[in-house]
């Protein structure tokens, strides 16, 4: 674990309490189910939008369910779908556009006017239109969201390909009779990486507030299910005596996305070579 522990120590302090809240949120999504006190769909409080108290640590939705248990259910739809769809949205752009940069000018104008094409769409009309023709599921929310942020990340990865492509070390690999793929994964994706990281963590933060956006609007996971934002807009009416069960699963995308932010901020100041060196 030496590798972690040079990593933490090179982050700033800002960086440290990000990493702090993504590690949280992660673990939350992966665990927080099973640390869950009641039922996700149990109605177990006598008076809907009850506050804080012991039996209800962070209080009872409009339903009397426990909101504690609704919150630990839906970070796990929220990060898990969200991690899941930067996660190949990243990959996949990241592996498009070192396929282009290595395999010649007319693939590389072809792929582009594609993506191209892609990122002219608005995102958001573009997902209600896939949910209003496909119906909304998890499945096409994580295919959705990944097309959607497919273009930004091939578009960033191709800039510091086509950068990196043109340096000596790449000219000297490919005199040598190197293949597309060595040049591609071992001369030129080992240095863009820690670009690529910082774009995925934006990536992350955006895929977030996209869902949490169509939930809210009713356009995501679907009841019986729920994420953040179909937290907040079931809970909606409590907003006007400050329930905690419309405040807390707000609370918890802000910190959620605060806590990226951070992290991706103080990357660039973690040490590591530069995307151009050799």
């Amino acid at each position: 674990m030496r590798w972690l522990d040079n990593f933490v120590g090179r982050l700033a302090l800002s960086g440290r309490i990000g990493l702090a809240l993504v590690a949280f949120w992660l673990l939350l999504a992966i665990f927080g189910p099973l640390l869950a006190p009641y039922e996700v769909g149990a109605v177990v409080a006598e008076d809907v939008f009850a506050p804080l108290s012991l039996a209800f640590p962070l209080g009872s939705d409009y339903l009397g369910r426990d909101m504690l248990s609704r919150v630990l259910s839906g970070t796990r739809f929220t990060a898990g779908l969200a991690f899941a769809a930067a996660l190949s949205a990243s990959s996949l752009g990241t592996s498009l556009a070192l396929f282009a940069t290595v395999s010649g000018r007319w693939i590389d104008e072809v792929v582009s006017r594609a993506m191209d094409t892609l990122i002219s769409i608005p995102s958001k009309i573009f997902a209600l239109v896939m949910v209003a023709a496909f119906g909304a599921s998890v499945p096409l929310l994580l295919f959705t969201t990944a097309l959607i942020y497919l273009p930004g990340a091939y578009r960033i990865a191709r800039a510091l390909a086509v950068n990196l492509n043109t340096m000596e070390y790449v000219q000297v690999a490919r005199v040598r009779g190197e293949g597309r793929i060595y040049i591609a994964c071992v001369e030129i994706l080992p240095n863009m990486i820690h670009p690529i990281l910082a774009d995925f963590g934006l990536r992350f933060m955006f895929v977030v507030l996209l869902l949490s956006g169509m939930s809210f609007l009713g356009l995501g996971v679907q009841p019986p299910d729920a994420d953040l934002g179909s937290l907040v807009r079931e809970n909606i009416s409590g907003l006007g005596e400050g329930a905690p069960a419309v405040v807390m699963p707000a609370l918890a995308i802000a910190m959620l996305t605060i806590g990226v932010n951070l992290l991706i901020d103080s990357l660039p100041r973690a040490g590591g070579r530069n995307a151009g060196e050799p």
